[in-house]
Formats: structure tokens, C-alpha cells, sequence
């Protein structure tokens, strides 16, 4: 491969990085064809962008990018590397946990980088499922800004006809 070749490269997985932040390494070597393009199509459904890449560009890639917290994955980049790019933050992670549901070794997770996070190691699967995307977070937080006023008219509509009395006695004694 020619240096422009790899500049190119690095390049598009700069580009690529830029666009969706999100990714995660992980290794679906010893796949058979049949297996790989099951995989791929499940991250299709689940809008993941599933690229298998050389390890020294994806290195390269991420060293342009001048983060301490990036520079934490540099160790899972060894052997076979496929990158999971993805908008939904949890969204590989359960694509990964499901496939181990069926006995599946491939994929494994190597590494992730998730709302700016580094997670590295296979233990962290569990952790990367429980992120909350951010239109989850979003309606967490509608709800609890909602719950107070909820419970003042719920107390509001069991008083029922108990208020109006209370509002009629009230403006009488004045």
C-alpha cells in the first residue's frame, strides 16, 4: 500500500470519527462468511457502520485526534479490529451482549470510546448496555420536571368538592 493510499485512509477514519464519536473495537476474526454478513446486517438494522480496519491507521487516526482519554485504547488495538461506528451509544453493546446470548464468542469487545469515555476490556459490556442515550436522558428528565406538577393537581382533583368548600368558607370570613 502506497503512503497516499494510507493517508487516505487515516483520513476517512479521522472523517469518519468526526461524524459519529461513538465507536467501539472489537474483534470478529474466525467469523465464517455466512456469520459476518449476518453480523453486518444486524448493524445495518441498528445504524451501526461496521469497518474492519489495520490497526496502525485506526492508531494513526486516533493520534491526530490529541486526546488523553482516546489515547487509552491504544493498548486493545492488537490482532484483528473491526470498528463499530454508531450514533446510539449502547446500541453495539447490545448487539454484542445479544450475539453472546447465543453462545456466539465473535464479536468481542477490545475496547469503546463513548460519550467521550474510554471503556476497555470485555468486563465493561454490562456498563456500555445500561448508557442512556440522550433522548433517554431527555425524557427522564421531562418526567421529573413533570412529577411535582402532576402530584399537585392529582391532590388537586381527589379534593374534589372538599376545595370548594374550603375556597367558599375562606372568602366568607373576609
Amino acid at each position: 500500500m502506497r503512503k497516499e493510499e494510507k493517508t487516505q485512509i487515516i483520513e476517512s477514519i479521522s472523517a469518519q470519527i468526526k461524524e459519529t464519536p461513538n465507536f467501539y473495537i472489537t474483534d470478529i476474526s474466525g467469523l465464517n462468511a455466512e456469520a459476518t454478513s449476518k453480523l453486518r446486517r444486524a448493524c445495518f438494522e441498528k445504524g451501526i457502520k461496521l469497518v474492519v480496519v489495520k490497526n496502525t491507521l485506526f492508531h494513526k487516526a486516533l493520534m491526530e485526534m490529541n486526546n488523553e482519554e482516546i489515547a487509552l485504547l491504544y493498548p486493545s488495538l492488537e490482532g484483528p479490529t473491526a470498528i463499530m461506528y454508531t450514533e446510539t451509544p449502547n446500541a453495539p453493546a447490545k448487539l454484542i451482549k445479544e450475539y453472546a446470548k447465543d453462545g456466539a464468542e465473535k464479536p468481542a469487545l477490545k475496547a469503546a470510546y463513548v460519550q467521550e469515555c474510554s471503556f476497555v476490556g470485555a468486563n465493561k459490556l454490562d456498563e456500555l448496555c445500561n448508557i442512556k442515550s440522550r433522548e433517554e436522558l431527555i425524557g427522564d428528565i421531562v418526567g421529573l420536571l413533570q412529577s411535582p406538577a402532576r402530584n399537585v393537581i392529582s391532590a388537586l382533583q381527589s379534593a374534589g368538592g372538599k376545595l370548594a368548600g374550603i375556597v367558599k368558607t375562606l372568602s366568607e370570613r373576609e
